[in-house]
């Protein structure tokens, strides 16, 4: 059973439109064909490779729905539940190399989590002895690798007309890549009555349990990049995957800030804060072997970069 979670396709047209509209403000505003006595537009990405890691933290929200075994739980479940039932450290860390109009990324996350029961509650159109409580044991890992390519960059209007301004500019990059989805999930579920043979029975109860289930999803997206001034600048970014070749639909969208807070040795450090929101429904099996994950992960995120 497959069930909309209200941030899927209003959250991922939110966060498209948002990009596209940062993208073409900047570009009406700028006069891209300056006259004499403005400064010269922003000069293109440098050539030579660069990096940056960036371990972070997220602090997400989980809602929406997961089905093992055929059973159904809705979740919605908050930061403080999800810290609190943590099993193990979680990780989380981004990587980019740059070089002129082209970068290549790496974004990994690990988390596992133990005993989940706040804000969850399950459905059963199998038996009928559900008896509406769940708790969520889930084991996760998402691996993405991608490269982006920018497209246009362009000065802000101030920077233009003013020679004593910082230098401004605007750059979008599209993006390619794909999503490795890593998970093994079971649901401790309250059980009146006799245990289904499927289910592996515990006192007062039964756990479905998912096994290890993995997939693949193809991604596209846009990322638009604002220096306001060197070491200030804002990322925005949407995509979309899945297309039904792992899971039916997939987006993720960013906001961030990064500030410059210290440089020594060859080495830029950066803080970073903002907000991530990520969603996929995958479905496998039917019936008793149905397996769906159906989830949309978004919270504040803050992290550290390091620039070399």
């Amino acid at each position: 059973m497959r069930r909309d979670t209200g941030l899927d396709f209003w959250g991922f047209r939110a966060a498209f439109a948002a990009v596209l509209w940062f993208a073409a403000s900047p570009a009406i505003a700028a006069d891209l064909s300056p006259s004499a006595g403005l400064k010269e537009e922003v000069p293109g990405p440098l050539s030579g490779w660069s990096m940056s890691f960036t371990p972070y933290g997220w602090l997400t929200f989980l809602d929406g729905s997961v089905t093992v075994k055929g059973r159904t739980a809705d979740l919605n479940i908050n930061p403080v539940t999800v810290l609190e039932h943590l099993e193990r450290m979680p990780w989380f860390s981004y990587l980019e190399a740059r070089n002129g109009p082209i970068s290549f990324y790496n974004d990994v996350i690990y988390a596992n989590l133990g005993g989940v029961a706040s804000g969850v509650k399950s459905f059963d159109r199998i038996d009928a002895t559900i008896s509406g409580s769940a708790k969520l044991d889930a084991t996760m890992a998402i691996v993405e690798f991608g490269g982006t390519y920018e497209l246009a960059r362009w000065a802000s209007a101030g920077s233009l007309k003013d020679p004593n301004a910082p230098a401004s500019f605007t750059a979008i990059d599209v993006l390619a890549g794909a999503r490795y989805w890593y998970q093994s999930t079971s649901l401790n579920l309250a059980i009146a009555g006799s245990v289904p043979p499927d289910l592996t029975p515990t006192p007062g109860g039964a756990i479905a349990r998912s096994g290890s289930v993995d997939w693949v999803d193809p991604l596209v997206g846009l990322r638009l990049r604002h220096e306001f001034e060197p070491g200030r600048e804002l990322i925005l970014r949407a995509d979309i995957g899945g297309f039904g070749a792992g899971s039916e639909f997939s987006w993720n969208a960013l906001a961030a800030y990064r500030i410059e807070i210290a440089s020594k040795n060859g080495y830029t450090y950066s803080g970073i804060i903002g907000y991530r929101a990520l969603q996929a429904d995958y479905v496998q099996g039917e019936a008793r072997t149905r397996y769906e994950w159906d989830v949309v992960q978004h919270g504040p995120i803050i992290g550290l970069s390091v620039g070399f």
